[in-house]
This record gives structure tokens, C-alpha cells and sequence, in this order.
């Protein structure tokens, strides 16, 4: 195994201990439909992206625990399921189904594989542009569950699609296990924009397992947002730029208060020529461990790639460890890394200071330009939908 996929393991439970530790969310009745939820609830599935009153959506997809409570679209050119029910329409979808993830890969897959909650299925049709958002939730409402769900989207050949997903817990749960494969098919000349973003519980373990494929022309990018706490992260998605001039960017703003440990990054495998990819990744440690993990694979001529990895520490036992990893096999490429790890500067705060901020409002000044979440290639509307997700998150830093 390579080393950017094994994870650092700093828990005391094992994965089996983990699974064991948790019911399952098959076992615990959630509610039946969405009007169930109480006010703090859907303030804090704002707070995630998630916003059940705007009318600038395409479609919406709630599961709470095991079971969905919403799955509408309103656009003809996007079809929108809960996983189970592709499953039966698309005989297994076997063109699709476990491809890009391996069901063997490790405890979570093969436990998610056997033991499925359910998940969402996304494709947008052929040549279909869609403008608004489709937004997907991924919640769970009840103390010591395991959520297993498995997700496929697919952007058909000359499509355009946005998905911003909110993956959250109830405001008063502590405690949880959230196994998350996600597969996602990126046709010739299509455009997927996926924007998760975190809001846990800080007792909650992660284990998301993902997989891209990315053809001729197609643009795959990917925006990944925690600024809360959580007990444990482990991801690592891996993309194939499998078609000529196939673009790929991964981008992550992390933050990591006292407890937290989040392992994570991206492997982009460029094996078409022409074929572009960017990874990078704004972290802070409060006091958590950030490991952010970068891989590059060079497989064919004229590709070019960077990785970048910045990082603050603002609290006396924050650790950030970068790897970026560059791997090249042919003498045609262009590919390159930087990464920096360090505190505010002095010199940044006094100033910011000698302009009438105090030390405090100086430091918040500097840390939110460092998480600005401003990213090229999206539309206005998503960027500044973005704005107002971090502004929110911010409310409870």
C-alpha cells in the first residue's frame, strides 16, 4: 500500500472496536418527515449549507439516521434517488456500483458494503446546464449510531452541475460513526462542482471513502470545509484524470480546535495528456492535529500539477503535518508543491493595531483572510453562498 493511503491512528479504539461501539442507525427510528425538526435543528443545518427556505435550489435530499425524509428535483434535466431505489431501477447500477472504491478496501467499505443505509443517487442528463445548487444532507439526529451510506453522482457527456452537501449532527449529540462512499463519474466535456461542508459533534468519527473519474474535456472540482470540532476525520479521495485535458482541483479550509484529529488530502492520478490538477489546503490548529496529505502521479506527457498546503498554529500543542508527495513517470510534466506551517505573524498583528484594532480583533482579522473560501472556477452565487456558510460557522468558533 502506498504510503499516503495509510492513516495515522491516534484513537484508542481500533476499526472493529468502532463498529462495535456504535448501533446501527438502520436501529433507531428517526423522524418521519422534515417538519419534525425543531428550530435549532434547521439553524444548524444552515450553518452547514443546508437552507430549507430558500427557492434557489434545483432539488433537495435529507437523510436523518437511516431514513429519508426529503428526495425532490425540481429540474427535468437532473434525476435525484435515494441510493436503494437507483438500485432497483438501474438493476444494481453495475456499470457503477463499487467501480471506483473498492468494497474490500477496508473495515468501513466492507461494512457499508454488507450493512448499507442508504445515500443519494445524482445524474444530471446529457448536455443539461443546471444553474441553482442541488442540495444534499446527510444527518444524524441520535446519540452512539453508525450512519453507513453510499452515494453515486454522475454528470453526463456536455453536463454542468452543483451540489453543495451538508453533513451534520443533531446540536446536542456528542457521539457517532459516519461511513461515507461516494463515487463520482465525470463524462466527456461535463462540469461537477461538489462542496461538502462538516458540521460534527465532537465525539463523532468520520470514515469517508471516495472515488473520481474525470474523462475527455471534464472538470471536476471539489471544495471540502470543517471549521468545527470532530473527534476523527480519515479521508483521502483519489481522482483519475482518465480523458485528455481533464481537470481536477481539490480545495480544503480546516480547522482544528483542541481534540480534533483530521487526517486528510487528495491523490489526483493524471493519466491522459494534458490532464490538470491542484490540490490545496488552508488549516488552523487550535490545539487539534491536522495532517494534510497531497499526492500527485505523473502517467503521461504535457500534464501539470501543485499541490499547496498553508497552515497556523494558534494554541501551544496544535500540530499540522504536511506531506506533499510528487510522483512522476515520464520526463514531460510539470509538477510542483509548497507548503508552510507557522503562526501569525508579529509584525501582521501590530500592524493591524497601530491602525485602532486591539490584538484581539487584529488576530480574527488575519484568520479570516487566511480561510477566505473564495475559489476560482465557481460561480458567483456559489462563492458567495460560501461566504455566508464560514460567516455562520464562524458565529460558534
Amino acid at each position: 500500500m502506498n504510503y499516503s493511503e495509510n492513516y495515522y491512528d491516534t484513537n484508542d479504539l481500533s476499526d472493529e472496536d468502532l463498529l462495535e461501539t456504535f448501533t446501527p442507525a438502520s436501529e433507531v427510528e428517526g423522524p418521519k418527515d422534515i417538519g419534525e425538526f425543531e428550530e435549532e435543528e434547521l439553524e444548524r443545518l444552515k450553518q452547514t449549507g443546508i437552507d430549507l427556505t430558500t427557492p434557489d435550489r434545483t432539488g433537495t435530499f435529507i437523510q436523518t439516521n437511516s431514513s429519508v425524509q426529503k428526495c425532490d428535483c425540481e429540474s427535468p434535466g437532473v434525476e435525484l434517488l435515494p441510493i436503494t431505489e437507483a438500485l432497483k431501477k438501474y438493476d444494481g447500477l453495475k456499470d457503477y456500483w463499487w467501480k471506483l472504491v473498492s468494497a474490500e478496501k477496508d473495515t468501513f467499505t466492507r461494512e457499508a458494503d454488507q450493512e448499507l443505509d442508504n445515500g443519494y443517487f445524482i445524474r444530471a442528463l446529457p448536455g443539461e446546464k443546471v444553474i441553482y445548487p442541488l442540495q444534499t444532507c446527510l444527518y444524524m439526529r441520535n446519540e452512539n449510531i453508525a450512519q453507513r451510506v453510499h452515494n453515486i453522482v454522475i454528470a453526463e457527456e456536455g453536463s454542468e452541475l452543483h451540489i453543495i452537501t451538508g453533513c451534520s449532527t443533531h446540536p446536542h449529540l456528542k457521539s457517532g460513526l459516519h461511513i461515507g462512499i461516494s463515487e463520482f463519474y465525470v463524462k466527456k466535456g461535463a462540469k461537477l462542482t461538489f462542496t461538502m461542508i462538516h458540521n460534527w459533534g465532537e465525539n463523532v468519527y468520520v470514515r469517508p471513502r471516495t472515488g473520481i473519474r474525470v474523462e475527455e474535456d471534464g472538470v471536476f472540482l471539489s471544495n471540502y470545509i470543517s471549521l468545527k470540532g470532530v473527534k476523527s476525520v480519515q479521508t483521502f479521495p483519489t481522482a483519475t484524470l482518465a480523458g485528455p485535458n481533464a481537470l481536477a482541483r481539490f480545495n480544503s479550509v480546516i480547522v482544528a480546535p483542541e481534540g480534533s484529529d483530521i487526517d486528510t488530502g487528495a491523490k489526483v492520478i493524471l493519466k491522459a495528456p494534458g490532464s490538470r490538477s491542484e490540490i490545496i489546503s488552508r488549516t488552523i490548529s487550535f490545539g487539534g492535529r491536522v495532517v494534510a496529505r497531497g499526492h500527485l502521479v505523473g502517467l503521461a506527457a504535457n500534464i501539470k500539477a501543485h499541490l499547496e498546503c498553508q497552515g497556523l498554529i494558534l494554541a501551544e500543542h496544535g500540530v499540522i503535518h504536511a506531506i506533499p508527495e510528487l510522483e512522476a513517470h515520464v520526463a514531460d510534466v510539470d509538477m510542483s508543491h509548497e507548503a508552510a506551517v507557522g503562526r501569525i505573524a508579529q509584525e501582521e498583528i501590530e500592524y493591524l493595531m497601530a491602525r485602532g484594532l486591539d490584538e484581539e480583533e487584529a488576530t480574527s482579522t488575519i484568520v479570516r483572510g487566511f480561510l477566505d473560501v473564495r475559489i476560482n472556477g465557481l460561480p458567483p452565487e456559489l462563492n458567495k453562498e460560501l461566504q455566508e456558510v464560514v460567516e455562520e460557522c464562524h458565529k460558534g468558533m
